[in-house]
């Protein structure tokens, strides 16, 4: 069974990851609202998109005001209806403005009503309400959308002009489905459907004809191998067996890689802006292929192949196996992918979610595209300001009432029953009318504020503490409870305070949106997974990192943005992290590249995107790792952070093709019975005779003709040669490339011939690089080789492990 990959598709830890196996959380029922319902700001009870402004206080007077209430449906009476029961919880003290309720719905589990601020804090603290926001105000003129300017993307020059914006290019998005009705994947503007689409878009009760558009050019679900295994069929009361998207996960990674230009978007005013996917003008065709209770094999490969069939350019797969990545022939996304390289299909998919352990990192073919997870520079801070004069930085995307504006009782959730803060774990008594500090992990993140509310007549706020597992990253969640994330640092601080003084204080400060230079940016995330490549070690993974933290795109109108039951609120945005996330970005830049080079195969957009990618952060840095610390390396970030611009004029290219792969089958040792599963015919006496790659017949897996290097060395290996070929794609056709040789410490690189020299008969050139050991090494090494002919820079990473010695730099 395979599982869908984000670190947490909701902002919190939930099912279906990438790599690492949480619970299921059972989907809402309620029918899907009407597209237009996710925009009516003015409609709460139905929307539940609010403002976010940062002042977040009372208005000066008592005038009455609408606030939405989100209430636990778990606490409601048997006895009584919805509408008696919101009725029983507005028993308020008397006002001259008494509480007028407005609004109520059971799908929804709230209601809106309109009371003054004197009995707003009343209201707060009975034991089932979760959280209490007030109706916004008018909106607050957009800036520009931040991911694709921080790729350096414009509308003026570079690839979005040079590829229109991947016009006709069609991105198979392979997911939970899609959410048609948001605006993201509105038509307008676009062109008729590609002639070449031999797609078809299901209709069914919830997904009817008009889903489908010059957008969405297709829509299919897969699911009769996740039958299989439920032994019965699909409870279409719990999860739709229809294109529809009920979890989130597709909407959001189909509009990243190809949704439309949006005006005014954002999750309660955080990071509002235009909001846009890599390649606006791309086309969508939306495979459903995973369930409630997971993705499946057999419907993952169909899905691939009913894509390739269909007509797709690039396939997009933010999901992965569970623990270490399997052999290629046992990998149904390997052989998918395999299937779609031979068809000229690019698969660009997830590197996984289990960082910053090495060796982790999925779908790990030389065939698939492996994104891993970096930061950009957007955060939403919401620091921790103790009772002794100290702050501490934090992240969140809370939005309601605000703390009272003097400092709280501080207390560690560890002294009230749970340091967790599982749901019925908390002492009512210790936890009432006080901040909470919760560790992370154990539970959803988002959950943790939902047990401190409950508890009793609950506690006004969360300090949510990393541990040394999370170390330094911060992830914003949208909150049920004023709550903030802080570091392991922070956090350790934190709870040293509560310990040593006798009476804790503090308060939480929410900040909005800020965009600026600290912290550095990218940085890779500590979830994302990173090789060394655990079954190919000549093989380096992944091959880039691509935005996948706090990335703000279109949502299912069927569960509110944490994705908890009993959260209740609606958007049609969605703020959530993970390498799910990182992975459509990269597929909508191959999309862009594949139109402005549509005689270019999947290796060659791969090679572009690899050897263009940089490795400074905009403080002028090498690239930190989240995970550690420390400097980024080959193993974490693969060839580096793509950038866009530069991949549109790479001058040379690594290219291979299905020769390529076959060669490289045989080079690992795969006999004919286990290469016949990707070729997909009778298993041959000899299947290796006669491959060879562009490289010529492999010596090792290591002359696969790669953009980047990977290399062991030690235990009699102090000596190994790896070949490659050069495709010159640049606009002058005699070009002189010399090479530039950054060696690993304690390696010797040396590349022969060290100029290669080409014309319009001779296009591709060979080179030999030969790695020596030096010096004894005491950690892994890295380096690079770049290729210049003065205005383009062919940078490949060079990675080298040393064989019997176990220390890392990981």
């Amino acid at each position: 069974m395979l599982n869908v990959g984000t670190l947490q598709w909701s902002t919190l830890q939930r099912r279906i990851p990438i790599v690492i196996p949480i619970r299921p959380c059972v989907a809402d029922s309620m029918k899907a609202p009407k597209a237009s319902s996710l925009t009516l700001i003015s409609s709460p009870i139905l929307t539940f998109v609010y403002s976010l402004v940062p002042d977040l206080s009372h208005p000066p007077s008592d005038a009455p005001r609408t606030y939405i209430v989100h209430v636990a449906q778990s606490q409601k009476p048997r006895f009584l209806t919805h509408h008696n029961w919101y009725t029983s919880i507005l028993h308020l003290p008397p006002s001259s403005h008494p509480a007028t309720l407005l609004y109520t719905t059971r799908a929804a589990a709230g209601f809106s009503v309109r009371i003054t601020p004197s009995q707003l804090s009343h209201l707060r603290r009975h034991p089932a309400v979760l959280a209490v926001e007030p109706e916004p105000g008018p909106p607050h003129p957009p800036p520009p959308t931040h991911t694709p300017r921080f790729l350096g993307l414009a509308e003026s020059f570079g690839l979005w002009p040079n590829s229109d914006y991947a016009d006709d290019v069609i991105v198979g998005v392979l997911d939970t489905g899609i959410w048609p009705e948001l605006r993201s994947f509105s038509d307008d503007n676009l062109s008729p459907v590609p002639s070449t689409w031999k797609g078809s878009c299901e209709v069914s009760r919830d997904f009817p004809a008009s889903s489908c558009n010059r957008k969405i050019i297709g829509a299919k679900a897969f699911y009769k191998g996740y039958e299989a295994y439920l032994d019965g069929p699909i409870d279409e009361s719990a999860e739709s067996k229809s294109p529809r998207d009920t979890e989130g996960h597709g909407t959001h990674t189909s509009s990243t890689a190809a949704g439309g230009v949006v005006s005014n978007a954002s999750l309660f005013h955080y990071a509002q802006g235009e909001a846009r996917g890599m390649a606006t003008k791309a086309r969508i065709a939306a495979y459903k292929i995973c369930w409630k209770y997971g993705c499946f094999d057999s419907d993952i490969l169909a899905a691939m192949d009913e894509a390739v069939a269909d007509g797709v350019h690039v396939i997009s797969l933010s999901v992965g196996s569970s623990g270490y990545a399997p052999q290629y022939f046992r990998d149904s996304i390997a052989l998918g992918a395999f299937g779609a390289a031979r068809h000229n299909v690019l698969v660009s998919c997830s590197a996984g979610n289990s960082g910053p352990g090495p060796f982790t990192a999925v779908n790990i073919a030389p065939w698939i595209l492996t994104v891993g997870a970096s930061t950009i520079d957007r955060e939403f801070p919401a620091d921790v300001i103790l009772g002794d004069g100290r702050v501490f930085g934090g992240v969140s995307l809370y939005y309601g009432e605000s703390l009272p504006d003097f400092q709280l009782r501080l207390v560690y959730a560890k002294d009230c029953g749970n340091r967790y803060c599982y749901l019925g774990s908390l002492e009512a008594s210790k936890v009432q009318g006080k901040i909470v500090v919760c560790d992370r992990g154990g539970n959803a993140r988002v959950e943790k504020g939902s047990a401190v509310k409950l508890a009793g007549a609950g506690g006004l706020g969360v300090i949510m503490a990393n541990t040394a597992e999370s170390g330094e990253e911060l992830l914003a969640d949208a909150h049920l409870l004023a709550a903030t994330m802080v570091g392991q640092i922070a956090g350790d601080e934190i709870k040293k305070y509560i310990r040593l003084s006798q009476y804790p204080t503090a308060t939480i400060e929410f900040k909005g949106t800020v965009i600026g230079g600290s912290p550095s940016a990218p940085q890779v995330a500590s979830f994302s997974s990173r090789g060394p490549n655990h079954l190919t070690s000549e093989i380096l993974k992944p091959d880039v990192i691509a935005p996948g933290v706090n990335i703000l795109a279109g949502w299912t109108g069927r569960v509110g943005p944490t994705d908890l039951d009993i959260d209740p609120r609606r958007v049609e945005f969605n703020i959530i992290s993970g390498t799910s996330m990182s992975c459509p970005h990269a597929s909508g830049i191959a999309a862009l590249l594949r139109k402005a080079y549509p005689e270019w195969s999947p290796a060659a957009i791969k090679s572009a995107l690899m050897t263009t990618a940089y490795n400074v952060d905009n403080s002028g840095g090498n690239i930190k790792d989240l995970g550690t610390g420390k400097e980024s390396n080959p193993f974490t970030h693969g060839a580096g952070h793509v950038d866009p611009n530069r991949a549109l004029n790479p001058g040379l290219v690594y290219d291979s093709d299905i020769n390529d792969y076959l060669a490289f089958l045989c080079s690992i040792g795969y006999d004919a019975n286990q290469i016949a599963v990707f070729t997909r015919e009778p298993a041959a006496a000899n299947p290796c005779e006669g491959k060879v790659g562009r490289t010529g017949r492999l010596a090792s897996p290591g002359d696969l003709n790669y953009p980047s290097f990977s290399v062991e060395l030690g235990r009699g290996s102090d000596l190994v040669k790896y070949k490659r070929v050069v495709t010159n794609v640049g606009s002058v056709v005699d070009a002189v490339y010399t090479v530039k040789v950054n060696a690993p410490p304690g390696v010797d690189v040396t590349v022969a011939p060290n100029t290669l020299v080409f014309s319009g008969e001779n296009k591709t050139q060979a080179f030999e690089v030969a790695f020596s050991r030096v010096t004894p090494a005491t950690s892994d090494s890295f380096g690079s080789i770049e290729w210049t002919d003065g205005s383009h820079v062919v940078r490949s990473p060079i990675a080298v492990r040393w064989s019997g010695d176990s220390s890392s730099s990981l």
